[in-house]
């Protein structure tokens, strides 16, 4: 009686019967057998071995999953479903490219199972063993052979390595894939990368969360020690470069605590900071709600501060212009095209700006230490008009909340009744005024870029229901009249 693995290979050379690779000609079943090799320097599960075999079926061949999973159990079914596709019918394969690329990156990236990522990992190397032998003797011009496009197949490979990375760094088949990329597209990564590297590891049990952002949550470590833990999806890329500008922030004068380490925590990586006895504004409006007003202030001369630092065009920092535009083409744009255009017209009038912005600012990424303000989550810091940080502001004190309280409160930690208290003091001390019409005036302007990030969130997040459908619509409203009565989101 065949085991598993002698089952896997006999069924996938039938499927495979006759087919060829487009690299050399040579028969098809060849790629599987290799992807089955490399999976068996890493692990000895059968499951993910047989998988290794069998993970073209579905896509070339009349196989399907339910016959797999019939054949070879669910969990070999789902490891070869982990590397299939999202399909577009109708659609041009070639145009969809980028989109089925970033939505099988995404599964890649969240996936909590080893045998996905080392069944990735084999997958890619075997393609690039190949590509390395045709690179060889042909250079560039095999691209044109290959009806290939040299810059996406090097954002494609290069952002599956950073997917890998954490989990299997210290394996052959990593640093070969390392050394491959670099072969094919020179200085890709450091060739350091391709050697043993561990990083240092470290649990979160037992620690206390402290602060929740959009990118991760911040746990106490120690009484010393706190340490941000990136979600799945980060990649080692994002934590460094969200490092290196908090390092250029805090050298121009920003309030901020710097990383000195970049670790693992589990399957995430983590970054640690030297925070003694610090808790978050938020946690300090929590306990202390009757002094709500006086910590708006507090976080309105943190925002003048950030503000009054004019960077070059040529620092690190990104525009955050382009941020804006993403939310007005993600959203507004999918739903009326003229109203895009609208949005876009007043947002490309701002001004050329080099005032630095921290682009994720709220009480969750503020921390008091001994009675000063530092600020964390400094992978959005960019230039542009400080009427773009306004309505990051008032998205997430007041519209987040509008159909929803418990959003905000759950988010903060404080009530809705808080929430708008804390921005109408932020907004009047940073103004520095208490003209009705002057905060309605630059309420109405933050409300605009509000709405198109509503509209993009409610769209990203695949909601189809009735009040899915209703806060799109009333966020369309507000856009229209909007935009027939501001000629300007200056202020």
């Amino acid at each position: 009686m065949m085991n598993m693995l002698e089952e896997a290979i006999v069924y996938a050379t039938i499927m495979h019967q006759g087919k060829v690779r487009k690299f050399g000609g040579r028969p098809f079943i060849l790629h599987p057998m290799e992807v089955a090799q490399i999976l068996s320097t890493m692990t000895d599960d059968m499951e993910v071995i047989s998988a290794g075999i069998l993970h073209d079926v579905v896509e070339d061949t009349d196989g399907t999953l339910g016959e797999i999973e019939k054949r070879f159990g669910e969990r070999v079914a789902e490891l070869v479903h982990s590397e299939s596709e999202d399909e577009y019918p109708g659609e041009d394969k070639s145009a969809t490219w980028q989109r089925r690329k970033e939505g099988s990156l995404l599964n890649l990236r969240k996936s909590r199972d080893i045998g996905v990522k080392m069944l990735w990992l084999a997958d890619k190397l075997a393609n690039l063993r190949s590509l390395s032998q045709i690179y060889s003797e042909q250079g560039e011009a095999m691209w044109a052979e290959l009806h290939g496009n040299s810059d996406r197949q090097h954002w494609y490979y290069k952002n599956v390595a950073e997917a890998l990375e954490l989990s299997l760094n210290r394996t052959g088949a990593f640093k070969e894939l390392i050394k491959h990329i670099n072969f094919i597209w020179p200085d890709t990564f450091d060739t350091a990368k391709g050697g043993y590297k561990k990083y240092k590891e470290v649990s979160i049990d037992g620690c206390e969360l402290i602060g929740r952002g959009a990118k991760g949550d911040v746990y106490r470590y120690d009484e010393e020690l706190v340490i941000k833990v990136f979600n799945q999806n980060n990649l080692y890329q994002d934590v460094e470069r969200e490092t290196s500008l908090s390092r250029r922030a805090f050298i121009l004068g920003v309030p901020t605590a710097i990383s000195f380490g970049i670790v693992a925590v589990g399957e995430r990586y983590g970054a640690m900071y030297e925070l003694v006895d610090a808790e978050t504004l938020s946690a300090f409006i929590a306990k202390e709600p009757e002094r709500v007003e006086e910590y708006g202030k507090l976080m309105a001369s943190v925002a003048r501060e950030v503000h009054s630092i004019e960077v070059d065009e040529n620092d690190v920092f990104p525009e955050a212009y382009g941020r804006v535009q993403e939310y007005i083409r993600g959203g507004v744009a999918y739903e009326d095209e003229r109203l895009a255009k609208k949005c876009m017209k007043l947002v490309g009038a701002l001004p050329a700006c080099n005032t630095l912005i921290h682009g994720d600012f709220h009480t969750n990424n503020v921390f008091m230490m001994r009675g000063e303000p530092l600020l964390i989550d400094m992978d959005r810091v960019s230039r542009g008009h400080p009427i773009i940080e306004l309505s990051d502001l008032y998205y997430f004190y007041v519209i987040l909340g509008e159909d929803d309280p418990s959003v905000i409160e759950k988010f903060m930690g404080f009530s809705i009744e808080t929430s708008h208290r804390f921005f109408d003091s932020f907004l009047r001390s940073y103004l520095e005024t208490d003209d009705e019409d002057r905060l309605n005036e630059v309420k109405d302007k933050a409300l605009l870029l509000c709405c198109t990030r509503m509209i993009r969130k409610v769209r990203r997040s695949g909601a189809t229901s009735s009040s899915a459908r209703s806060i799109i619509d009333r966020c369309l409203q507000r856009i229209d009249n909007l935009t027939r009565k501001l000629d300007t989101l200056e202020f």
